[in-house]
């Protein structure tokens, strides 16, 4: 009888933990395709191409621009230790 409880108790752990990884799995799959979509410009006019290059060129040099900066204040910050 006590083997059995220790059993189910198992088995719901188990399913717990499947569910979670089931959970932060499928965020980290939406958040990814919304950083794909984003920088792939899904939500500008698709038959507008000038308005969906531009868009993919902007935001691909705002991310480099906030890579060059965040780079910039660490390389400050260890120079100034």
């Amino acid at each position: 009888m006590a083997a059995d409880a220790g059993h189910g108790d198992r088995s719901a752990e188990s399913q717990r933990i499947l569910e979670r990884v089931a959970r932060d799995s499928s965020l980290f799959g939406r958040t990814t395709g919304f950083a794909r979509d984003h920088f792939a410009a899904a939500d500008a006019d698709q038959n507008d191409w000038i308005e969906v290059w531009g868009t993919r060129i902007g935001r691909t040099l705002g991310i480099l621009i906030v890579c060059v900066l965040i780079f910039w204040a660490v390389s400050l910050f260890v120079a100034g230790a």
